[in-house]
């Protein structure tokens, strides 16, 4: 899967004719408050509930604004790699969208209440505020370093949030769709899940003693009776199949649309909304019963809403939505979020993305292995651009990633010192560039459609790789449109080989600068490969904005010529003006991006985790 763009590609390097024509081209087990669930005294039987709207902002006509959203993070513990992928992959999309044209919002945050949250609190010997505003604080630092580019940051414990939450819940209560019952059933609390018999299993702990845990998590599970609110979630499953049926891109990559599917061919029962207060008291209240407090999953979905405006100024964000999510809490996003805007008469997310997880040495990331990756540690070694190139390189949506730090080095110096790096350095640095500008085309040297008995230099090879690297813009918007930046990437660096292989091919360190042939030939061999850099600058600007900066301010391209609408690659090749020929270019602040060695700190990385997989394996 990995190398399909890049095989496509040079498919197409290998067969395009040699002219300059321009051509663009688990089961539902997690269902959540499951377990026994009895009628209160005097409810009434089901009834027929009118399909509320179940309408898909992807149906919608016109490039309205979008907004980007990643999860709200849980503050019980600080943050790791897989926090970072969920964010850099949303500010990626978010970052295109920008450069593409349109109004974005890009939000993110932490989600701050809960029994889990209550619970560490309290061993920490601190108020539940004052330690979720201490984890808060270290999210909100590491998106900050690591340049996320967020436009809005929420906290559940806002009260802007919490007027959201309350509001929405009296939505769901005044169209009928909650109703007081009891729960009696298996809790995860790490998870803050309600599970069925089904989901959980028995296992023996460190001391030997036999519990239940989570199928899905490997939690330890308890089991709870107690009086709550209950969600009508079972009427929602037709809604659900008729909308993931008439937007087969709703949830993406297709597997886990697929998946869901699969969980909804079961009946799923009713959901539990809501906790007694007397054993969580940190969460929002339910309005009116001072007895509930609204379960942490409710609560924390709705942040969606307050981000957009919710409940009085909502609807211009709330066109076009997507949900960047790992699948963890996938049934949370596909389930139970389309059924409660559903049940409030709300439109639907246009699309939810879903990721995998990230594996450290393949071993799943613990806190009990001692495995877990500090992303703020690797910064000071790969620098925050390299590291969020290598999570959105290597980082495939569909399946599990695996990181080790060799793997690491190796493709920050393949691709970024010296495939990117290397290339800028040659054509810029002043034995080849003397003058430091952008050098000229030459019609005459590289013209359109070579012909016989023409003077022109340029090969075959030449023409097909100008026809990738202009169709290379559609490609990478395609990509992105599918959640598959890693192929975006993939595609970027095929072409940037070609460049590479251009520029040896020709070698213009042998011409002659006193032969007015070769001389014109030197300038248009350093024109297409400025040209090509550029537009490889302005691509790669989502995914490393450090670096893309650096690298187009070297080519003296200007704040407002970055867009993806400025691109006009080899303007002078089809017979139109360039706007960068001839320009000085920008000042020469050193190596784009440093070649990395093994230090000191990686290789007692790498030796501390073999050990630890040894360890492990022997127990």
């Amino acid at each position: 899967m990995r190398g399909s763009v890049c095989g496509r590609a040079f498919r197409l390097f290998r067969q395009l004719p040699p002219l300059g024509a321009r051509c663009l081209c688990s089961s539902l087990g997690s269902e959540q408050a499951l377990g026994r669930r009895r009628l209160s005294p005097g409810r009434a039987a089901p009834r027929t509930v009118h399909a509320p709207s179940c309408r898909s902002s992807g149906s919608a006509a016109g490039p309205g604004p979008f907004l980007i959203t990643t999860p709200i993070f849980y503050v019980n513990a600080t943050p790791h790699i897989g926090h970072l992928y969920s964010a850099v992959l949303a500010d990626a999309l978010y970052r295109s969208k920008i450069l593409l044209g349109y109004e974005a919002k890009f939000a993110t945050g932490t989600d701050e209440h809960g029994l889990k949250i209550q619970q560490a609190a309290d061993a920490a010997a601190e108020e539940p505020l004052e330690f979720c505003s201490k984890v808060s604080e270290e999210f909100r630092t590491l998106f900050q370093q690591s340049l996320v580019s967020y436009t809005d940051y929420i906290r559940t414990t806002e009260e802007c949030h919490k007027s959201a939450v309350q509001h929405f819940w009296c939505v769901l209560r005044d169209k009928g769709y909650l109703y007081q019952g009891a729960y009696e059933g298996w809790y995860s609390i790490p998870d803050e899940s309600f599970l069925s018999d089904s989901q959980v299993v028995e296992r023996k702990d460190a001391h030997g003693n036999i519990i239940k845990i989570s199928l899905e998590s490997g939690h330890k599970v308890e089991w709870t009776k107690e009086e709550n609110y209950m969600f009508r979630l079972s009427e929602f499953r037709p809604m659900l199949l008729e909308w993931l049926k008439k937007n087969p891109h709703a949830i993406y990559p297709e597997k886990f649309h697929h998946l869901v599917i699969h969980w909804l061919q079961e009946e799923i029962p009713d959901l539990s909304v809501s906790r007694q207060r007397n054993r969580l008291k940190w969460g929002i209240p339910v309005p009116g019963d001072s007895t509930q407090t609204i379960y942490v999953w409710l609560d924390a979905l709705v942040n969606y809403l307050t981000v957009a405006g919710y409940p009085e100024d909502h609807n211009h964000w709330w066109s076009r939505v997507l949900h960047i999510v790992g699948k963890d809490i996938l049934k949370f996003h596909a389930i139970y979020w389309p059924a409660f805007l559903m049940a409030a008469g709300l439109q639907l997310p246009k699309q939810i993305c879903v990721h995998s997880h990230w594996t450290v040495n393949n071993q799943k990331m613990s806190k009990s292995l001692g495995n877990v990756i500090d992303p703020m540690e690797r910064f000071s070694v790969y620098t925050a651009d390299g590291f969020r190139y290598f999570l959105l390189r290597q980082g495939v949506p569909e399946t599990d990633s695996d990181y080790y730090d060799d793997k690491v080095l190796k493709v920050l110096n393949a691709e970024l010192a010296d495939a990117l790096g290397g290339l800028l350095n040659r054509c810029t640095g002043t034995r080849m560039n003397p003058d430091q500008i952008y050098s000229s085309f030459s019609n005459h040297c590289f013209p359109k459609r070579p012909c016989r008995g023409h003077s022109g230099r340029a090969m075959a090879e030449d023409y097909k790789m100008i026809q990738l690297v202009e169709q290379l813009p559609l490609d990478v918007e395609h990509c992105f449109e599918k959640f598959q930046i890693y192929k975006a990437l993939e595609a970027i660096n095929f072409c940037i080989r070609l460049t590479n292989g251009f520029f040896q091919r020709h070698a213009p360190w042998k011409l002659d600068r006193k032969n007015a042939e070769d001389c014109c030939w030197l300038d248009t061999v350093l024109h297409v490969t400025l040209e090509c850099l550029r537009v490889y600058g302005t691509l790669l600007q989502p995914v490393v904005p450090t670096i893309a900066n650096k690298l187009l301010s070297r080519l003296a391209v200007g704040p407002q010529e970055r867009d993806w609408k400025h691109l006009n690659f080899l303007a002078k090749y089809h017979n139109s003006i360039c706007l960068f020929e001839g320009r000085e270019l920008g000042p020469d602040t050193g190596l784009l991006f440093n070649r990395l060695e093994r230090t000191d700190k990686t290789q007692q990385s790498s030796r501390q985790l073999k050990m630890m997989k040894m360890q492990h394996i022997l127990k």
